[in-house]
């Protein structure tokens, strides 16, 4: 059975949209007060950085299913703003939602995970270049790719495979805004150019790679991150000059 934080919308709810489609079972939280009155699998309302209620959350899934074969580390988020704007309140709900929540869903899971589990983490391009005005948010997810490595190792012994996914900006219902001209964040950068392939990406991309990762196809693949970009990593700074910015 595979479990996902973060899916009421976006990357989430298109993850389990596919994994349904493949015939997995799923166990499904999210924040939003409305996702436990739909239809479907097991879903639960919560809040991902109140470890109390991840814990319970995780121990009605094992009670109802008996164990976890697949955990996707889904659910985080930002808001723009230059560094020194963010407050220490702000920066400490970042950090939670963004890191902690993640080490302790993995604690949570893996004692109910058997041989040939997977774990798959949804970083950002963010962890590996910089982010001005999204600056912890790009070292939180910096960790989370560094956390995918050091875990990869210490659960090989229990032949339990961690990797990350890394998308750049995806049209979801949440990032939308980022493939325009301005973000807000008073600084004077811009976010990535239309990528080398020539379109944005959607949710199903990033889908797509989550079920590569976590299936039988990715059994001997561990510890490293998959890139669904569009060749923006790749570019770095080159970006295509036959393409306008839409």
């Amino acid at each position: 059975m595979t479990l996902i934080t973060g899916a009421a919308a976006g990357i989430g709810a298109a993850t389990a949209t596919l994994f349904a489609e493949q015939g997995a079972t799923l166990a499904l939280c999210d924040r939003e007060a409305s996702f436990a009155d739909g239809d479907g699998p097991f879903r639960r309302v919560l809040d991902v950085r109140d470890s109390v209620a991840v814990q319970s959350f995780v121990g009605a899934v094992v009670e109802q299913f008996g164990r976890i074969d697949v955990a996707v580390n889904n659910a985080g988020g930002t808001f723009a703003s230059a560094l020194l704007d963010v407050s220490p309140k702000g920066e400490a709900a970042l950090i939670a939602e963004n890191f902690t929540q993640v080490t302790q869903l993995v604690r949570e899971t893996v004692p109910h995970m058997p041989s040939g589990g997977s774990i798959i983490n949804v970083t950002s391009i963010e962890a590996h270049r910089a982010a001005p005005g999204f600056a912890i948010y790009g070292a939180m997810k910096a960790g989370q790719e560094n956390l995918t490595k050091s875990l990869a190792l210490e659960l090989a012994p229990m032949g339990i495979r961690v990797n990350a996914l890394a998308p750049d900006v995806l049209l979801t219902e949440g990032t939308a805004y980022l493939s325009g001209d301005r973000i807000g964040t008073g600084l004077p950068y811009q976010p990535s150019p239309m990528p080398p392939l020539g379109h944005w990406g959607t949710s199903a991309d990033a889908a797509g790679g989550i079920l590569f990762l976590a299936s039988d196809l990715a059994r001997f693949v561990t510890g490293i991150t998959l890139h669904v970009d569009g060749g923006n990593l790749a570019a770095g700074g080159w970006h295509r000059s036959d393409i306008e910015r839409t």
